[in-house]
Formats: structure tokens, sequence, C-alpha cells
């Protein structure tokens, strides 16, 4: 019987070959890699979401989307040789998109979705109020997918068993958490007063960016140690409450991005994790969902002298006043060319002038004595004027010399003689004369000097008001 059954069996995989490898192709289908898996990010504008998403996919430059934005990143498995693709939904940070939501995350996907809110560390004194916020929303958006009780309330439990049953990496030989026994496992310790009090149903991650702007704190808004321990310890009591991962990455300087990456596709794939809780170092913080509790917290109280661990976090953090630019006028030169002809209009304009200086036709009189016998020196002006080429200083010695030449040369009636301050003499004070020089040239007038007198009189012309 034994035999004819073996050969009864051989002829049938012989006759039917295809059930091996149906058996085979069902059993590997079932290790596939699952589908339809989502990260739903949110955080307010600038916090550099859509940065952090594309360093995950590995894509240095993309188009800025609005409203929500598309990603996904690879996961594969070795040990399977599979792959899939997990993927990201980006909310705008303006709550006006917040409705989108229905579109990343619809009712029957949310066993499937993690949460990701982002927090600016370049501005801290809004990184509490962004994190009750965005919560808040996503809070919101569950609530109105009238998600079935029962099923809703399996995946709160799903979490709360997810946190009570972390194991700290490491415990074993070769760096891989230790299996806890039957008994163990059948022992879970009760959650704290403050954890998981707002269970959303799905696993929650907050991630920290721009953390290499905390020496920039330190530098520009004196934050020291103990604020900086002060703004974790508020985001951590945060992520107890809802049961949360906390991450402080850095894009600039690619810090902890391979941790976040490993942990979320822990987190949603099941793969394994290794890496344990980093609290060390100030500015790549990394705690898992189920590690942290009120007492470890406590330990960052130690190190406060200024600040209390109560004290109101807006208080403490305060947001810097904003400084005043002044943004001066700025001035758009002209084209040259577009300069140099509106100068060649202008020139064209003005009348023209000749070789040397433009001809003043309006004369006047020079200063001294107001006598009527100097307006006769208007004329010589005009008359002394230089037509082309001529300075200034030429000008005026033509002027004088024709002057005082006319006044001597004179044989009229009424010329004066040799006398001191004749009537037709310019003085240089430029003062008028008296009452007695007057009188003298109208006696010497009525007197009618001699002929010869004149003529000595002409002979000896006088420059600068006096005889030589």
């Amino acid at each position: 019987m034994l035999i004819r059954h073996t050969a009864y069996t051989v002829d049938i995989s012989i006759v039917n070959p295809w059930s091996a490898i149906l058996s085979e192709v069902s059993t590997h289908s079932r290790s596939k890699l699952p589908s339809g898996r989502n990260v739903l990010v949110m955080g307010e504008v600038g916090s550099g979401k859509s940065t952090l998403v594309t360093k995950l996919q590995g894509v240095e430059e993309y188009m800025k989307g609005r409203g929500l934005e598309y990603f996904y990143f690879s996961v594969h498995d070795d040990d399977i040789d599979d792959q899939t693709r997990c993927n990201v939904w980006v909310l705008d940070g303006d709550l006006y998109h917040k409705g989108l939501q229905g579109v990343a995350v619809p009712v029957d996907s949310i066993e499937n979705t993690l949460l990701l809110i982002t927090i600016d560390m370049s501005r801290p004194w809004n990184a509490l109020d962004s994190l009750q916020k965005w919560a808040a929303v996503a809070r919101e958006h569950i609530d109105k997918l009238r998600v079935a009780p029962e099923k809703l309330r399996d995946l709160e439990h799903k979490i709360v068993k997810q946190f009570q049953e972390y194991t700290e990496p490491g415990s074993g030989e070769d760096g891989t958490p230790q299996r806890r026994s039957e008994e163990e496992e059948s022992v879970l310790l009760p959650l704290g007063d403050n954890t998981l009090t707002h269970n959303l149903g799905i696993p929650v991650v907050v991630v920290c960016t721009k953390c290499d702007a905390i020496s920039t704190l330190e530098k520009e808004y004196d934050y020291r140690d103990e604020h900086l321990d002060f703004i974790q310890s508020h985001i951590r009591h945060f992520c107890l409450q809802y049961g949360a991962s906390l991450l402080y990455t850095s894009v600039k300087e690619m810090k902890n991005l391979d941790i976040l990456y490993k942990y979320l596709v822990h987190r949603l794939y099941g793969f394994p994790f290794h890496c344990p809780a980093l609290v060390v170092e100030r500015d790549a913080i990394f705690i898992p969902s189920g590690w942290d509790n009120e007492k470890k917290i406590a330990i960052l109280h130690e190190n406060f002298q200024t600040v209390k661990a109560d004290d109101t976090y807006e208080e403490v953090i305060i947001k810097p006043p904003v400084r005043k630019i002044v943004h001066e006028k700025e001035i758009q030169a002209e084209d040259d060319q577009v300069f140099l002809v509106k100068l060649q209009s202008l020139l064209a304009k003005q009348p023209a002038v000749t070789a040397g200086r433009p001809v003043d036709t309006t004369s006047r009189a020079p200063t001294g004595s107001p006598r009527t016998s100097n307006r006769s020196a208007a004329a010589n002006v005009a008359n002394a004027m230089p037509q082309s080429g001529q300075t200034s200083e030429g000008v005026l010695a033509n002027f004088f010399n024709s002057l005082l030449t006319k006044k001597a040369g004179t044989g009229g009636p009424g010329t004066p003689g040799g006398g001191n301050n004749t009537p037709g003499t310019v003085r240089k004070s430029g003062s008028k004369l008296g009452l007695t020089d007057v009188q003298a040239d109208l006696d010497r007038i009525s007197n009618r000097e001699t002929d010869s007198d004149l003529s000595n009189a002409n002979e000896t012309p006088a420059t600068d008001g006096q005889d030589t």
C-alpha cells in the first residue's frame, strides 16, 4: 500500500504540474508588502514639510504645489525581494485647505494612515500652538469620517498596546530587542495620568525641522540650555498625550533623516527597528513611542535655574519683536543712450553763443558819480565790448582808455583844464564829487580860460582822478 501510494503521488504531480506552481504563488503573494499605506503631513507654512519629504524620496528639485501635494517614497524588502510605494500627502499650511484631508485619508484607509506634524525650530515660540492646532485639525477630520465605533475602539486599543509593548532595542547581544516571555507579554504596565489622553487611533510622529538653527537662537536671542530643555519638555508632554514619537531633524545637515525613514516603514510595514532613544545631543533628539514617561521628562527640570517646569510656555519662550526694515527708494538709472538723447535735445533749445562769451546787450553805467555826463559811457561800453575772442580784462582796459581819451581830448566849451576832480574823471573809490568841486568847475566855465590853457590841459590828460 505504501509503495502504491507513493507511485500515485508521483503520477499526480506529473499529470498536473501546475498545482505546485499555484501553491508557491499563493504562498509568495501572502508575504508581499502591503500597499495603500499613507503618511499625512501637516505643519505651518514654511516649516519645511515638502523639503523633508523630498529628501526622503531622494529628489533634489521639485515643483512647489498648493492645497494638497502628493509624494511617495519607495519601500524595499530584501528578504522577499519585493518593493512598494508609500503615499505621502502634504497638506497646505493654510487652514483654508484643511478640507482636502478627505482626499488623502478616506474612511476606508484610516487604519493604514500615519500622521506627521512638523515644527519649525527656527521659530520655537510657535511650536506648542502649532502642535495643538494641527492635532485639533486631525481630530476634527477623524470625527467627520464617522468611523464605526467598534472599528475606532480597535484602532485606539492598537495604539495603546503598541505603546505598552515597547521594548528598548539594543538589550540583546546582537543589538536586537530581547523577546518577552509569555508571562511578561500578558502583563502590561498601566499608562500614566497624562499618557494617551488624546488617542487619535492612528500613529503620530512629531518632527522638529531646521534644528541647525539652534545655534542661531543662542547667538541672536540669548537662548541657553535651560530654554532648549524647557522647549523639549513641553513638546515631550504633548507627545505623551497623543502617544507620539519625537524626532529632531535637519535637512541642511542631513541629520536623523535615515532614522525617520526607518521608523516610518517600521510603523507602517512592520519592518524591524533597532535604533534606541537618543536624548544626549540637543539637536538630534529621537524618542520613539512607548519609551518616554513623566519621570524621564523630569530629568530635564533639574537644569532649570531661571525658569520653572510649570511656567507657561508663552511667558518663557517669547516671540521677539519684529524689526522694522527700512526700504530705501530704488532709483532706476536710465540707459546711456537715452540720457544722451535727452541732453542733446536740451542743448538744441538753448540760444547760440559766440566763440568767447555771449554778448551782453544790456550795458550798465560804471558805479561812481551819478552825474549826467556819465550817461554817455553806456554807449562806450557797448562799443568797447569785444566782437570775438577777447578776455574780460581786455574789455575793461579798452573801456576805460576810450573813456579817458574822449574826456581829455574834447575841445568844446566847458571842457576842464588841468585842475583836480574834473567832471569826466571816474574815481576808484566810487564816491560822489563834493559841492565845492562842482562850484569850482562852474567858475572855470564862466571865466572862459584861454586857448593856451585849454591846449595845455589837452596835452596832459588826467588819470585815476589826479593830474600827472
